[in-house]
């Protein structure tokens, strides 16, 4: 067998290195559990909620609780996001989730139990998910919480007015569906020792989260009565509903959605009648919290002291804080990026509060391990593989969410259930590694984006649909409890913003080639598949389908030339075959090629009456084929404008051999058209054939002309100009694909069409963006289907039910496909048409031979 060209192989490569066509979009790849975002919005937007669910439980077991507070990496990602406002993904997640989940519905199916036992410690998203997935394999599995509650820092950092606990406590519930033991308000480390509960379970997960909170120490007073960290504050607000040891007025420092939490929170604490915000950045737009975080704490009255740091602490003779010295941050980063605020100590101020709560970060309570087994990073964090999760100092235990590298709730998810995946090879024997990736298993860049240019139709039409917003209690009314601020979209809300989403996808390519679609779901895979097994291990059906019209390149963002990818596997093909195709139905081109190069349907004559054969009028196959007397007359008309200087040369251009992938028999057969030509002394070839315009422009010695982008220069017969006035009959015009590139030719048909008299509609898929006729690339006889299929649909597209087209193939393929189809040269060489005139005018091999040998006789007339 032999063996493809280096730059096939390369195209191939490309095509698989880059094609888009089989990745996920921006917000699927974003999220660290790869949730199908796109196909649960597209499920609402249609008005399938029960379904929406569905998909999104496929990955997610807290819907309700993150569509209230993730993240929303995917947001982040959204394509649409680019061009004006993101998706409002979580907003949509909760709708399904608070409008069709139903537990009833839970899939709690788990594998034979293992034997094996696994103990988590810590009941936080990480956790629970670790736990959830490794019941479902039928491992025994105890969840140890210190807390009286289920959700970790989730629960008792997070605002009840943000995430409503009984949201938190229903989608809990699937673990105890799943039989996963669960027992709350043991410490591990205290009531446990950590070196028992590893000696007691097969595995271990470590997901304790960070809930050592921070304090400034290096401020004054800052052990004084009344200063707290967030972690203790949030958590008591979040377990009472009160703060026993809040004063009147409330200074929070920090910037982030902690802070935030923090100032909304003491808001709603009795006796709480002020609260400040105290951050080192100048705008809202600088600090890290979410801007609708701030949007709510300014509505609710929240006193914010901008561009602001903390200087010291004011305490009463009783001990009690009773101000906080602040002072102007003129810059928070050095010149190289680090974190080294500087102040102006000339302006301070004091703020009249009793509290003081620090958000500025929170660590891993690592007090389980009073042993200090576990190895740590500087951050506090425990050191663990990035992939497995792994303990770097017991291979019995595993790491997930904050206390490794997760910061966000649907991170520490993905870590947990990366964590549950290695524990479950674990206690299998199994490779802890072997066929897993970080992209495979958490968030990762996407090759798929596509250029403006390629979104979707219409998507930026002129009155957008804004992104929608979600109904709020009014400020005054909410800050009197700890209810839920926001509502869920209503159906007709969900539903319009599910309409903005772009449903991003790459196979462009796919939705244009029907050939395509036959052999494969996108390039990529079929372009693998040939690198992986060779060109002669797959069916040659597939090369010789294209039709060779750069559809596909045209579509495509990366422009790949999956033509030539084709094409360059067929002269590989008839190597192997002898020298010929190895397609049965080809056997029909050899049989044309061998007549079409045999002195019976040739033809070549200089000049007439001696003068000098300066031109050489070349009208190829399919025209001589169709119209003889066309092809008379327009030698006649190019002799009478071109001084008699033009000779005519009847023969095939080799195209259909090249095509096949015969290299050698084409150089050969060209050979002897270039000897004509030679022979007569020609310095131009004016064709009729599009085919023959791109063999001429690449192999011949002469320069080469079309007769579409002539006739503009020297006009028509005069008796033409008008022929076409007064006809009741409307044409669309089809493009050659091989013209695309060749506004020349698409302006010159359309000035003879209009100096005939004749009226046009333009259709959609025109010049440069012109569709295949189903003709090229040999398809025909090599798999009839397909170019049945490309020529109906691409006669379908006539919106007058008439087509001109300048190649003659292209004109019987439009008639084959079911439209009233016409050669320009009938119109700008016959009399006038109109809707009496329309008639079949396909015909059989021997006809077309016949009108061949018609063609040579009349181009002898002319010599």
């Amino acid at each position: 067998m032999g063996k493809l060209g280096n730059d096939v192989i390369e195209r191939m490569q490309d095509i698989v290195d880059n094609c888009m066509g089989d990745s996920k979009p921006a917000c699927q790849s974003a999220c660290p559990m790869h949730t199908d975002v796109k196909g649960y919005i597209n499920l609402i937007g249609e008005g399938k909620g029960e379904d929406a669910i569905s998909l999104i439980r496929e990955k997610l077991f807290l819907p309700g609780t993150l569509g209230r507070i993730c993240a929303h990496p995917c947001e982040g990602g959204c394509r649409r996001g680019e061009e004006d406002s993101p998706i409002s993904v979580a907003n949509l997640k909760r709708y399904a989730a608070d409008n069709f989940d139903n537990p009833a519905n839970w899939n709690t199916e788990k594998a034979p139990a293992s034997g094996k036992k696994v103990a988590v410690i810590g009941a936080g998203p990480a956790g629970a998910q670790a736990a959830m997935d490794l019941a479902r394999k039928g491992h025994e599995v105890t969840i140890y919480e210190k807390l009286p509650v289920l959700g970790g820092m989730m629960r008792v950092g997070i605002p009840e007015y943000r995430l409503p606990r009984e949201v938190i406590d229903t989608e809990y519930s699937i673990l105890e569906k799943l039989g996963v033991t669960i027992k709350l308000g043991v410490e591990i480390g205290k009531d446990i020792d950590f070196d028992e509960l590893k000696n007691t379970h097969d595995a271990v997960i470590v997901a304790v989260g960070r809930q050592a909170g921070r304090v400034d120490t290096r401020l004054e007073n800052s052990d004084a009565n009344g200063v707290y960290h967030a972690a203790e504050y949030l958590k008591e607000i979040s377990l009472t509903r009160n703060f026993e040891g809040a004063g009147k007025r409330v200074a929070v420092i920090g910037g982030g959605d902690v802070a935030m939490d923090c100032a909304r929170s003491s808001l709603r604490v009795a006796g709480v009648e002020e609260v400040h915000a105290v951050c080192l950045e100048p705008t809202y737009e600088a600090m890290a919290s979410s801007m609708h975080e701030i949007h709510g704490a300014v509505a609710e009255g929240v006193k914010f002291n901008l561009a602001m740091g903390t200087d010291n602490i004011i305490v009463d003779d009783s001990g009690r804080v009773s101000g906080l010295v602040i002072k102007e941050c003129l810059s928070i980063f050095d010149d190289e990026g680090r974190f080294a605020p500087k102040f102006d100590e000339n302006n301070k101020k004091i703020l009249d509060v009793d509290t003081v709560v620090f958000a500025i970060g929170q660590g891993v309570d690592a007090s389980f391990d009073r042993n200090e087994s576990m190895e740590r990073r500087g951050n506090g964090t425990f050191e663990a593989d990035p992939l497995t999760m792994q303990s770097t100092a017991d291979e019995r235990v595993f790491v997930a969410g904050d206390c490794a590298t997760a910061f966000i709730v649907i991170g520490a998810m993905a870590e947990g259930r990366r964590a549950s995946t290695s524990v479950d090879r674990f206690l299998n024997g199994k490779d802890l590694k072997e066929g897993r990736t970080l992209e495979a298993e958490g968030p990762y860049e996407t090759k798929l984006h596509l250029p403006a240019e390629y979104l979707p139709e219409g998507w930026d039409a002129a009155e957008k649909i804004e992104r929608m917003g979600v109904n709020e209690m009014d400020p005054a009314e909410r800050i009197k409890s700890f209810d839920e601020v926001e509502a869920s979209y209503t159906k007709e809300q969900a539903e319009r913003e599910a309409s903005r989403c772009l449903q991003c996808t790459c196979k462009l390519c796919m939705t244009e080639c029907l050939m395509l679609n036959d052999f494969t779901e996108c390039p990529k895979h079929l372009f693998e598949e040939y690198l992986e097994k060779g060109y002669a291990a797959m069916d040659p059906k597939i090369a010789y389908s294209c039709n060779a019209c750069s559809q596909c390149t045209l579509k495509c963002p990366k422009d790949f030339d999956m033509k030539s990818a084709f094409l360059g596997m067929r002269p590989e093909y008839v190597k192997d075959n002898n020298g010929k195709s190895p397609m049965e139905g080809h056997k029909a081109i050899d049989v044309h090629q061998f007549l079409g190069y045999s002195k019976v349907f040739n033809t070549s004559n200089p000049a007439p009456q001696g003068k000098k054969t300066k031109y050489v009028f070349f009208p190829g196959c399919s025209l001589p084929s169709y119209n003889p007397t066309a092809v008379g007359k327009a030698l006649e008309h190019l002799q009478d404008k071109l001084n008699g200087e033009v000779g005519s040369l009847l023969k095939c251009c080799g195209k259909p051999t090249k095509a096949l992938g015969q290299k050698d028999k084409f150089k050969e057969r060209f050979a002897t058209v270039q000897t004509e030509l030679d022979k007569m002394g020609a310095e131009t070839v004016i064709v009729a054939c599009q085919s023959c315009m791109g063999i001429f422009s690449e192999v011949a010695k002469q320069d080469v002309v079309s007769l579409w982008s002539l006739l503009p220069e020297i006009g028509l017969p005069k008796e033409q100009y008008g022929v076409g006035k007064g006809s009741d009959v409307v044409f669309n015009i089809h493009d050659s694909c091989s013209t695309r590139n060749r506004p020349d030719l698409h302006d010159g048909i359309r000035w003879i069409v209009d100096e005939l008299g004749y009226k046009v509609e333009e259709l959609e898929n025109s010049r440069e963006k012109t569709r295949c006729c189903g003709f090229g690339g040999m398809v025909v006889p090599a798999n009839p289907d397909v170019a049945d299929r490309v020529m109906k649909r691409r006669a379908n597209e006539t919106t007058t039910g008439h087509m001109i087209s300048y190649c003659a193939a292209c004109r019987q393929s439009m008639e084959s496909g079911g439209a009233d189809s016409l050669h320009i040269l009938d119109l700008a060489f016959g009399g006038k048409y109109d809707n009496k005139s329309k008639e079949e005018r396909n015909m059989g091999p021997a006809k077309q031979w016949i009108n061949r040998y018609k063609s040579k006789m009349e181009l002898n007339k002319r010599k």
